[in-house]
């Protein structure tokens, strides 16, 4: 299973936990996606519910994951 990963676009009012022109990690919410959140794994290291609208879906190769995987 390939990670998924986002890039932050505005940091919805939450500059300590997101950081724009940053990528994070998603985790699979389907109930946050159909109130239009995302969960992430935000700057504390934990999980988190955002607005959607925060964040950009930007194809990424299997190179790249690994690399954002890794870091």
């Amino acid at each position: 299973m390939r990670s998924k990963f986002l890039l932050c676009v505005n940091d919805g009012g939450f500059p300590e936990a997101l950081e724009p022109r940053k990528f994070y990690r998603v985790l699979d919410d389907v109930a946050a996606a159909v109130e239009g959140m995302v969960r992430v794994i935000d700057e504390s290291g934990d999980d988190y519910l955002y607005p959607l609208a925060c964040f950009i879906e930007i194809p990424l190769s299997g190179a790249v994951e690994g690399r954002l995987e890794a870091a």
